[in-house]
């Protein structure tokens, strides 16, 4: 068929083997660019943040600040006798007679505060007594007051000495014994004072507190 057509048209339609390799290889370099942004420019899933309910993040600081905002435990005393201002004292566990007589204004000028041991720590629920004497109630033993049992952390060896079968040197004992634990935390502490067994125990425990 070539070889009818005339001579201008044959070297028109001439095809050289490089010039068809030439074109097969723009067209495949054509394919690919045209695959690559077609593939680049197609819609890609978009994974959405998590969102966290109402409250999460309050809930999440919830315990640190229940931890944090936990308040001190605190214990109440009753400070009576020569002092400014006598009266019920909540004070922080830990307390020391010397803050309860802060919270109380200070001991009076001129005031006796002899056997007062200012760094027993406190209890909760005792009696300071500064200065003063505890009178006895009507009826009572030696060892009743009118505050009830006698304090071990305040009482002095004078009213030590007025409990029965406790005489001048153990109630010494006692106070020294006080003042070299820090005080009573129970009246159990009794037992341990020298001097003092199971029958005086048991004549006492029921005449004092710690």
């Amino acid at each position: 068929m070539r070889e009818r057509l005339p001579l201008w048209l044959q070297a028109r339609c001439a095809v050289e083997p490089r010039t068809v390799a030439a074109v097969g290889v723009v067209l495949v370099v054509a394919v690919g660019l045209a695959g690559q942004q077609y593939w680049s420019a197609r819609p890609q899933e978009v994974t959405a943040p998590a969102v966290l309910p109402a409250g999460a993040t309050a809930s999440a600081a919830t315990p640190a600040a229940a931890g944090g905002g936990a308040g001190p435990e605190r214990i109440v005393v009753d400070v009576g006798g020569k002092v400014r201002d006598p009266g019920v004292r909540r004070l922080p566990a830990g307390s020391r007679v010397e803050d309860a007589l802060a919270a109380a204004g200070g001991v009076r000028p001129g005031t006796d505060t002899t056997g007062l041991n200012r760094a027993r720590v406190l209890v909760d629920g005792e009696q300071v007594l500064v200065g003063v004497t505890a009178q006895p109630q009507p009826g009572a033993g030696a060892g009743g007051t009118a505050a009830g049992p006698l304090s071990l952390g305040s009482a002095t060896v004078e009213q030590l000495d007025g409990l029965p079968g406790v005489g001048p040197v153990l109630a010494q004992h006692i106070v020294d014994f006080r003042t070299a634990r820090g005080g009573f935390r129970s009246v159990e502490d009794l037992r341990q004072v020298n001097g003092i067994g199971e029958r005086r125990f048991a004549d006492l425990r029921k005449l004092v507190r710690p």
